[in-house]
């Protein structure tokens, strides 16, 4: 809520006039907007109509128990106890919400079932420029399965696309099977693959080249896992992939992925795909193919889809293959308004530059990687330089990773704890190995047993930092209970004057520790820059990972 002043026309009496606005990330649409997405959703509803998808609407709200039953969820769900006690959640997709349907309600009905829908769907995201409300329109084709039934499901996604009046996309397709293949074969814990999973969902190739290099990996199923994400390329990236898992027995589902992609090809579609097996969906339900669809101008994925075979089986009803997809009405919107304004065309590559520590080491790399960086050492106001083929924006380190995840940038460079704090959705790519420092727990020297005796005493700690999630996530995979003081500077005096108990920093040499008397308790994580990128630049422009390799 804000207050304008208004003021009569003599001006000694004042109204107090409240605008209500509404929460962040949600938002009102207007006459004018609401009725070009009527228009859309009734233009992409009649096509799956006349390919025999019937309409269906879930509830808003779903129990959590049988959200979890489906498969993994989005983190940043919205909850609520209702007056009985029972935990629920604002729908944050809606394919689970149909496959409990088809579980509960639909279990006897013959195969195949095939469902739409336009449904709005939450999430409490972490920024504030992030939408918690969205629009998903998509389908849900129960029953068949093989390549015929993926091709029907992938060709529906383009076909849903060009109806809005969308010229250029791409549809980025992989396979989960392989990958699963990869992880059967490796006699590694669950721990282990697990945070391999991890890394393919967050796109984190530095993550995954460190487990990768692990002690007790087997050699080959390492360089495989390590290397399969970044094939790409047309239908001769399958046989790089076949060539790569072949030997090892690991390549199941590449048959009759390689099906899908040439019947795609024979319908037309061939420019519009990418194979692309770092293509890794950020729900552990599916288990065969997985795609995604990008234009250009759009910083994030227009929508997603692919096969989950097991999820009916996990609510309780008979297995049964499912597949289907979903897109965004918002972000093809997005995709029409860069179109009009000229970003769908070839323009100069965008790369975020930081200031500060960073900056010399930065503009070295981008040199040795062929880039015209004239004027970057010395940019004096200049918040962009551009030369031929790039333009160079130079911005502080912590806002490089938003810059990029908006598609205000096509790719950057930063430190990882910059990504880390800022949980941004990009493809983190290159650890680029100069900046190197560590992020610590310190305290005054010789007060262990005090801050020990009081943690014991009152059941938490405090923490002064400038990086409150790097530090809530540390304490809380340590089970510490902690009461976090976010300060922009100057931290280490904090214990001095008894505002916290310990500090969570950056050090490189632990000169300042030592001279404000503080001794490091534990290690947190290790920092260097890295190179990283926006998920549709990376798959949309070659440029991208051209300059990803040039930097190994």
């Amino acid at each position: 809520m804000s207050y304008n002043m208004k003021f009569d026309g003599e001006g000694l009496k004042a109204n107090m006039v409240m605008d209500y606005v509404t929460p962040m990330g949600f938002r009102d649409i207007l006459p004018d907007e609401a009725l070009v997405r009527e228009r859309l959703s009734q233009c992409v509803q009649a096509l799956f109509a006349e390919a025999g998808y019937a309409p269906v609407e879930t509830p808003t709200l779903e129990r959590m128990d049988a959200m979890n039953a489906a498969g993994r969820i989005p983190g940043t769900t919205f909850k609520l106890f209702d007056s009985t006690g029972e935990l629920l959640a604002l729908r944050p997709d809606v394919t689970m919400q149909v496959a409990r349907m088809v579980a509960s309600r639909l279990r006897t009905q013959e195969s195949p079932v095939r469902l739409r829908y336009t449904q709005r769907v939450f999430r409490d995201m972490d920024s504030q420029a992030d939408a918690r409300e969205m629009t998903q329109v998509g389908i849900e084709c129960i029953g068949p399965s093989g390549a015929e039934a993926d091709a029907e499901v992938v060709g529906l996604l383009a076909r849903a696309l060009t109806a809005t009046g969308l010229d250029h996309f791409t549809i980025a397709l992989g396979t989960v099977g392989v990958l699963r293949s990869l992880l059967e074969a490796c006699a590694m814990d669950d721990v282990w693959k697990s945070r391999v999973l991890d890394a393919y969902h967050a796109s984190n190739f530095v993550a995954l080249d460190g487990l990768c290099a692990q002690e007790g990996v087997p050699e080959g199923l390492a360089h495989a896992i390590g290397i399969l994400p970044r094939i790409r390329g047309g239908r001769e990236a399958i046989e790089e992939a076949r060539a790569l898992t072949d030997p090892l027995g690991c390549a199941a589902g590449l048959d009759d992925f390689e099906a899908v992609f040439d019947m795609l090809a024979s319908a037309g579609l061939a420019d519009s795909l990418l194979v692309d097996f770092s293509i890794m969906s950020s729900f552990d339900y599916y288990t065969g193919i997985v795609f995604e669809a990008y234009a250009p101008g759009v910083g994030e994925l227009l929508g997603s889809g692919g096969r989950y075979d097991t999820m009916l089986e996990g609510l309780g009803a008979p297995a049964r293959p499912a597949a289907g997809f979903s897109f965004y009405l918002e972000h093809v919107m997005e995709a029409f308004a860069a179109a009009e304004n000229g970003s769908s065309s070839q323009r100069p590559l965008r790369v975020a530059v930081p200031k500060g520590s960073l900056n010399e080491g930065s503009i070295a790399a981008l040199a040795s990687a062929g880039l015209d960086v004239t004027g970057l050492d010395n940019p004096g106001r200049q918040l962009v330089i551009s030369n031929p083929g790039v333009d160079f924006i130079i911005v502080r380190p912590t806002d490089a990773p938003v810059f990029v995840a908006l598609g205000a940038a096509d790719c950057g460079i930063c430190g990882n704890d910059s990504l880390v704090e800022s949980g941004a959705d990009v493809v983190e790519l290159v650890d680029l190995g100069f900046g190197a420092c560590t992020f610590v727990v310190a305290q005054p020297a010789g007060t262990t047993e005090a801050v020990e005796k009081r943690y014991r005493k009152l059941g938490s700690m405090r923490i002064a930092t400038k990086y409150p999630n790097i530090t809530r996530r540390h304490f809380d995979a340590s089970g510490v209970q902690v009461e976090i003081v976010q300060l922009h500077g100057n931290i280490e005096l904090a214990p001095m004057v008894g505002m916290a108990e310990r500090i969570v920093d950056i050090t490189a040499t632990g000169t300042t520790l030592r001279e404000n008397n503080l001794e490091v308790v534990e290690e947190v994580m290790d920092c260097s820059a890295r190179f990283f990128a926006n998920a549709a630049a990376f798959r949309m422009d070659p440029r991208v990972v051209d300059l990803a390799n040039s930097m190994q």
